[in-house]
């Protein structure tokens, strides 16, 4: 490959990583300001591919959708959301495309991939769902398979392997929308969308060249790794408080929870992970003691977070990269900071929704560090050459 397709990957990968992190914090905004159900069909918007705006078309809404009143100023938001969401997986297919464009086979599977999904959307608005899902699953298959087999670098492969996240992100923004808000599907959502993020910004970090010459920090490595895995658990679980409606579950008080260290809770019904189909999840369906054993574990998940990245930051700067280490530290105590006032502050929208994007800016830390720790790609030193592989 060539050190001008090499730029072009680099370029890429760190636009889409950058317009990731983006469409996450736009999605976090419309999740905490209630309107994941502004639009009660997928993927238009009360049958329109913008939304209703003249009053004969709002009329019209109101009258197909009678159980869901049209509000604009909740709509817009929705639907510039999925604008923003289509926008992404189109640099992601380009970024597959390039990424394995000499390889015949994986090259055509990327391509069926994308011609799939397209046509299960199309399918999923004529109202023929059974096609349509597997047409979808079709579409998420081709690029995975073609990311596992590809014979080249872990970015070229981790480049595909982020067209098969999206379109399955895709399939879960549609269930959010038809499974009314059901919790696990929107944990599953916020996942996704911190998912494809993740995944371009490595491939963006390992397209940069950030690595090491040798095998120096290779002991730091798991370290960073069980970071890594116990903050995407953490984020996991704030995406399970926000679904069910928790994050003030234990009112504006902090440390204890509704004026007590051992408030009535009810783990065992606060984590049913499926509850079946047909329910409106909007507001919760949970009760106090329920919602409440979800904040607490919440918290107590943090708290194990927090003393893992405090150590984990502590051995990254001993071990001689201290600007990482540091900025581990900064980005996790801003991140708690943040927590803290969301409770105490009775969940301002602004802090809320920046809470989403410091986890998300945290991943990525992480990310850059464990980059860091391993050997850099041979990519990036034919690349610093000026030479042609």
């Amino acid at each position: 490959m060539s050190v001008r397709s090499v730029k072009i990957l680099r370029g890429l990968a760190l636009l889409a990583a950058v317009f990731a992190f983006g469409v996450v914090m736009f999605g976090a905004f419309v999740r905490l300001s209630n309107a994941g159900l502004s639009c009660p069909d997928w993927p238009t918007c009360y049958g329109q591919v913008t939304w209703p705006e003249h009053q004969h078309e709002i009329a019209q809404a109101n009258q197909a959708f009678p159980d869901r009143p049209f509000e604009t100023h909740k709509a817009w938001r929705e639907q510039v959301h999925r604008f923003l969401a289509g926008t992404l997986g189109t640099l992601v297919l380009a970024l597959a495309l390039i990424a394995c464009w000499r390889t015949r086979w994986a090259r055509i599977a990327v391509i069926l991939g994308a011609v799939f999904a397209a046509s299960g959307t199309i399918l999923y608005i004529r109202g023929e769902h059974l096609w349509s899902t597997v047409l979808s699953l079709f579409a998420i298959a081709l690029p995975l398979v073609a990311a596992i087999g590809l014979r080249k670098p872990g970015a070229w492969r981790i480049s595909v392997l982020a067209l098969a996240v999206i379109i399955f992100q895709a399939m879960l923004g549609m269930w959010t929308v038809t499974l009314l808000l059901k919790p696990i599907v929107v944990m599953g959502h916020l996942l996704g969308g911190i998912g494809t993020f993740a995944l371009l910004a490595y491939a963006a970090l390992r397209y940069a060249g950030v690595g090491a010459y040798d095998d120096g920090y290779a002991a730091l490595r798991r370290l960073v790794a069980i970071g890594i895995v116990l903050l995407i658990g953490q984020i996991a679980l704030g995406g399970w408080t926000s679904a069910n409606y928790a994050a003030l579950a234990c009112g504006t008080d902090f440390p204890t929870c509704l004026g007590q260290w051992a408030p009535p809770t009810d783990f065992k019904e606060a984590f049913v992970l499926w509850r079946g189909i047909g329910v409106n999840y909007e507001g919760g369906v949970l009760d106090m003691a329920a919602r409440s054993a979800i904040q607490i574990a919440h918290r107590i998940g943090a708290l194990v977070v927090f003393c893992y990245l405090a150590f984990l930051a502590v051995r990254v700067s001993r071990r001689g990269l201290r600007a990482f280490g540091l900025t581990i530290a900064v980005v996790l105590v801003a991140q708690v900071l943040l927590g803290i006032s969301n409770v105490h502050f009775g969940l301002p929208l602004p802090v809320a929704t920046l809470h989403n994007g410091m986890a998300a800016l945290l991943l990525f830390v992480l990310l850059a560090t464990l980059a860091r720790t391993q050997r850099r790609h041979d990519e990036a030193v034919f690349a610093d050459l000026g030479v042609r592989r």
